[in-house]
């Protein structure tokens, strides 16, 4: 079997001899841009090693695993547009670097290229492995629209917000599971398994997103801290501190989300300062380590000797240990 590292090579390698022989060059290149700014490929990771828990032969799926790099990325570009984000992992957003319109057309351009390379797939897996992606990609909107809604609420139900993130976040990891486990003809109770198990990890790592936006390192984390905070994002964060907060405190939160016109660094000292009066921070990692500990379960199930499940189980806990 490949270990993690081994196999983040490979996705990396393989992202870095793809070429572009398509024109204008105006329209790649900013999809080349996207590709090659680094991060965890956690995605294409993931898919392959589920795969390499039944079959060795990692580099038969390695252009389906980067269908998946390339879906992602397509939804990071468009988030941050929406976001008016101004920097991803520690370099300009699409946006920031060329335009908003390079930023709709390349991130449409990047949709299309991740079913034609999820598509890639012996013809045998094609009819279930699509199905399960357009579902995911389905959902990834339902709950980016949710996350939209949620903008001009602040009655969210901290419930609704993990539907949400669950929609938006989670069904990617647990979709790269699955397929992987689909490509590698695995039984299917232990693809329902390894699905689950990506939808609740899934879950604990955006909810250590929310975290790390407000108490994170940027050096680390890859963006500037606070911004959920200044964009007043519903995150679990802000959710359970509207509900938990006294009389006083939720007239402060009040105040700094309805201000129009306020310094950034004030604004989210104040509230992380009330985050810290109301307890959400332990609050927070407290679901952080629900849901990990929940998912573990469904590892469990998948009927595999434990030895075999043990790097994916590994990479998994790194995942969860990003910066505290």
């Amino acid at each position: 079997m490949y270990t993690s590292e081994e196999i983040l090579q490979k996705v990396n390698a393989y992202l870095a001899q793809l070429s572009y022989n398509r024109h204008p060059a105006s329209l790649y290149i900013p999809v080349q841009y996207v590709l090659s700014m680094g991060g965890k490929r956690i995605r294409p990771t993931l898919m392959l090693l589920a795969y390499n828990l039944y079959k060795e032969d990692v580099d038969h799926i390695l252009m389906n695993a980067i269908a998946l790099e390339t879906y992602h990325n397509y939804t990071l570009l468009h988030d941050d547009l929406m976001d008016n984000a101004d920097i991803r992992r520690g370099q300009m957003t699409v946006h920031k670097k060329w335009n908003a319109n390079t930023a709709i057309l390349s991130g449409d351009s990047m949709l299309v290229l991740a079913y034609e390379r999820m598509a890639k797939c012996d013809d045998s897996y094609l009819r279930p492995v699509l199905d399960l992606f357009t579902e995911t990609a389905l959902e990834i909107g339902e709950g980016q629209q949710y996350d939209i809604d949620f903008e001009t609420r602040n009655d969210v139900s901290e419930d609704e917000y993990i539907e949400m993130i669950r929609l938006k976040t989670s069904v990617l990891l647990a979709c790269a599971l699955k397929i992987g486990a689909i490509l590698a003809d695995a039984p299917e109770p232990d693809q329902k398994n390894l699905y689950l198990f990506g939808e609740r990890l899934g879950l604990a790592f955006q909810l250590q997103d929310d975290y790390l936006d407000v108490y994170g390192n940027p050096d680390i984390f890859g963006k500037r801290i606070g911004g959920d905070i200044f964009s007043n994002k519903k995150t679990y964060m802000l959710i359970n501190a509207l509900n938990r907060a006294n009389s006083e405190q939720r007239k402060e939160l009040d105040h700094w989300i309805q201000v129009k016109e306020t310094d950034r660094t004030e604004k989210v000292e104040a509230v992380t300062r009330l985050y810290n009066e109301i307890g959400i921070d332990q609050l927070a990692l407290k679901k952080i380590d629900y849901y990990f500990e929940d998912s573990k379960q469904y590892l469990d199930a998948v009927n595999l000797p434990d030895s075999r499940k043990q790097i994916l189980a590994n990479y998994a806990q790194r995942l969860m240990h990003r910066n505290y």
